[in-house]
């Protein structure tokens, strides 16, 4: 791509430099040979007046003057008296060779022509190395007295026109070069970030999910799609790792209810003659096992849906949902002896923006997993509140709570320290909570158990336009 650009760059350069500059370069040279035969035909004229009074016979010292200075420029003068082919009265050493009677007879032709009332003109020649001009001379009575040849050498002029060339010449070479360097540094601008994405494309192909493109170089478009292209890698990373992560932890947590499933199965294979209360304790406990590893598959269903949540967000009274949710549940925590409640709260509603109906998922884990670690006589609090953020949500017991390691890794699945619980109903939580932009911690309660703690964004401002979506994610059960 640089070898392209560069090679573009420069031939359209040089086509504009040489359509411009040939033509500017041709047109003043022409205008100066054209100057320069103007102004030895005004100098010849000029001459002619000089040259006038010697050819009269009134003096010689204008003369002399002129032929000094004549001699002193290089060029070459020659006067010819009376009429054609007349008579040389000076000349000198400056004057090329050639028939000059003739060319002096042919101006005076011309000069003849023109009637008095008009001045005469000289008549003007190119030959090789000088500009030739012949103007009569005339007395006062328009009588022709003489001739006047001057002859001025073109080398100032050649040496004007080649200089014009030169720095021309130069001035393109230098704009010339300016475009090779430019278009070779854009060039590289554009080439070199797209040569880093495509390989660090080429090695995210090879496996590498590790490799990310280089985003502070090149043109905005480009810093962007690199942008966009890590984002990508970031995700592809992100989902590769965890879906490895969560094969592993399947492995590890399906291995123990299949060994002791199939244990339990090998005892009643290998009994000979089985105890009928043996056989139904065995074949209970079988029961319980694939019970556990039931909801280890519902639970895993479950995480993975949760996963792939993309909210619709909209605005959802998190103070009526609580109270809702609280009601649904007393039957379960009255028939436990633990008193649950929400929280009056300060303000008749509490707005928070989220995906539509994940807020009752949310606290049906919470709730489920508080009853769960309480015993009769518990207490479960549900409290809303309006925050400078959002909205807050904490659900608090007064159970045996959590240490500050537990909590730390109580939302990573199949972390749990109940017995019958498969560690995943914290992951739901935390998973559906962060994909509504919001955030979910673990804390202690001040007269002992656990609290959890969930932060909501706000509802944005009217102006604002909510981004599209695609329809949310089916419904999560409680676990």
């Amino acid at each position: 791509m640089t070898r392209r650009i560069l090679l573009t760059l420069l031939a359209f350069t040089a086509a504009v430099l040489v359509g411009a500059v040939v033509p500017l370069t041709l047109d003043s040279a022409s205008h100066d040979r054209a100057s320069f035969v103007q102004a030895t035909a005004g100098m010849a004229r000029s001459d002619a007046l000089i040259a006038q009074a010697r050819l009269e016979g009134r003096g010689d010292a204008p003369l002399v003057t002129l032929i000094n200075q004549v001699r002193a420029a290089g060029d070459g003068l020659l006067i010819l008296s009376g009429r054609c082919p007349g008579q040389a009265l000076i000349k000198n050493e400056g004057m090329p060779p050639g028939n000059w009677r003739q060319f002096a007879c042919q101006a005076n032709q011309q000069a003849s022509a023109v009637s008095r009332a008009q001045p005469s003109e000289p008549l003007t020649l190119v030959a090789g190395s000088r500009v030739v001009a012949a103007m009569p001379a005339f007395n006062g009575a328009h009588v022709l007295v003489g001739t006047v040849i001057l002859a001025r050498s073109t080398r100032p002029l050649d040496n004007e026109i080649v200089g014009l060339w030169v720095i021309l010449g130069a001035i393109s070479l230098a704009a010339l070069l300016g475009a090779t360097l430019l278009a070779f540094s854009l060039a590289r601008w554009v080439s070199r970030p797209l040569a880093g994405l495509d390989s660090a494309a080429g090695r995210l192909a090879d496996g590498d999910l590790e490799s990310r493109a280089v985003v502070d170089s090149g043109p905005p478009e480009l810093r962007r799609l690199a942008s966009t292209f890590n984002t990508m890698a970031g995700r592809l990373e992100a989902l590769v790792h965890g879906h490895r992560a969560v094969i592993a932890d399947v492995s590890h947590q399906l291995r123990t209810p299949l060994a002791a499933l199939r244990l339990r199965l090998d005892l009643l294979a290998a009994d000979t003659d089985p105890d009928p209360q043996t056989i139904g304790h065995e074949l209970a406990g079988a029961l319980e096992e694939l019970a556990r590893l039931s909801r280890l598959v519902d639970g895993l269903l479950t995480v993975a849906r949760a996963e792939n949540v993309v909210p619709v967000p909209v605005a959802v009274d998190v103070a009526e949902v609580a109270r809702e949710r609280v009601v649904a549940w007393h039957p379960v925590a009255d028939d436990r002896g633990i008193a649950l409640e929400a929280a009056p709260s300060a303000r008749p509603s509490v707005l928070a923006w989220m995906g539509e109906g994940h807020l009752e998922q949310v606290l049906d884990n919470l709730i489920a997993n508080a009853l769960d670690a309480l015993s009769a006589g518990g207490h479960v609090t549900v409290t809303a509140s309006a925050t400078p953020a959002g909205a807050r949500i904490t659900v608090a017991d007064d159970g045996p709570g959590m240490t500050a390691e537990d909590r730390e890794r109580a939302f990573l699945r199949f972390t749990t320290s109940n017995p019958n619980g498969t560690g995943l109903g914290l992951a739901i939580v935390h998973r559906l909570v962060t994909s509504n932009g919001g955030t979910a911690r673990l804390a202690e309660t001040p007269d002992g158990g656990l609290t959890a703690v969930l932060d909501f964004p706000g509802v944005p401002a009217p102006s604002s336009t909510a981004a599209e979506y695609p329809p949310s994610a089916p419904d999560l059960a409680s676990l």
